[in-house]
């Protein structure tokens, strides 16, 4: 007679309630004024440096090709993360599926990987132009950087799918309301019945294989690439200009990556609303950084920007007048 309910109550969550912010009562309405201005923001200038790219022939290069990319991920994560958390805190839409639980989850989480693999498909463009001048076109034609783009792809598919199938087979019978404003990996685990010390292992695992990995790979090809500057002593500061762009958006990204991820696993260390609010931003805050950084500080694509708006505001000035 007692089993059956049991059962029951095991197989019985497949909607779910977010409840991020939810300490912060009347006030979690106030959240949405500075995620909205860092969506509007996001969206234009992302949407801004593709155009630029997509527009501009001479910036139809491996390395300008690879900041659209990534603006374009950086484009897709505020549209998965913001209108949720804005439906969430303004209209108290809080309920989703399983399914689509899931689905998102996967979605950002690609993504997020996604980030880390164009940091370090960067750095290697890097290395090539600056440490290989002279077969800089030989290893970044598009058969031979498709031998670094490919398995890196399939590592971060099958790192999140993983992830993201052993969250979907658990049963969800202590509560249903997900801790957070968006489907984040530990925030829905937490919530499972039973034993989730593989789905905690797992997650651990993809931060090392994909975000630590890349790191190191990053940091061992900036070392490479400053020794090579060093030695040369030709065209230094132009050189160690473009890598420090790059190691500003990897530290910002990797330094909210572990904080977000360690985070779930030391429960006392940050408040709920902290929690939450971090394990947005590592996904949320380089989407508006980025652009910024490449737009200001790579010179091609601040002159083509400038050009592009100086010449709007003479079409403005002359309809006006």
């Amino acid at each position: 007679m007692t089993m059956e309910p049991l059962k029951d109550n095991i197989s019985s969550h497949k909607y779910f309630i977010f409840s991020g912010f939810s300490e912060l009562g009347t006030l979690k309405s106030f959240i949405s004024i500075p995620f909205l201005i860092l969506f509007v923001v996001s969206l234009f200038a992302n949407s801004l440096l593709i155009y630029v790219v997509v527009s501009q022939r001479s910036l139809h290069s491996p390395m300008y090709i690879l900041i659209a990319c990534m603006a374009f991920v950086d484009m897709s994560l505020p549209l998965l993360l913001i209108p949720n958390l804005l439906l969430n805190v303004l209209f108290n839409w809080r309920e989703i599926s399983l399914s689509g639980c899931l689905v998102q989850m996967l979605l950002i989480h690609t993504l997020g990987a996604c980030q880390s693999g164009l940091l370090f498909w960067m750095a290697l463009d890097r290395y090539f132009a600056i440490c290989r001048p002279l077969s800089y076109h030989e290893h970044m034609s598009l058969p031979r950087f498709l031998k670094f783009v490919i398995p890196v792809l399939i590592r971060d598919v099958i790192m999140v799918s993983v992830v993201v199938i052993l969250a979907g087979s658990l049963s969800y019978c202590l509560k249903n309301a997900i801790n957070h404003c968006i489907c984040e990996h530990m925030a829905l685990v937490e919530l499972a019945c039973g034993s989730t010390a593989i789905n905690s292992l797992v997650g651990l695992l993809g931060i090392f294989l994909v975000t630590m990995v890349d790191f190191f790979c990053i940091t061992t090809s900036y070392i490479v690439i400053f020794r090579s500057v060093l030695r040369s002593g030709k065209s230094s500061a132009k050189a160690l200009h473009t890598c420090i762009t790059h190691i500003i958006v990897m530290v910002i990204s990797l330094t909210l990556v572990l904080t977000a991820f360690l985070s779930y696993r030391m429960k006392n260390s940050l408040p709920n609303a902290g929690r939450v609010f971090v394990s947005i931003m590592y996904l949320f805050l380089p989407s508006c950084l980025n652009p910024i950084i490449y737009g200001v500080r790579t010179t091609e694509i601040r002159q083509h920007i400038l050009k592009m708006l100086s010449f709007c505001w003479s079409l403005k000035t002359v309809n006006c007048s």
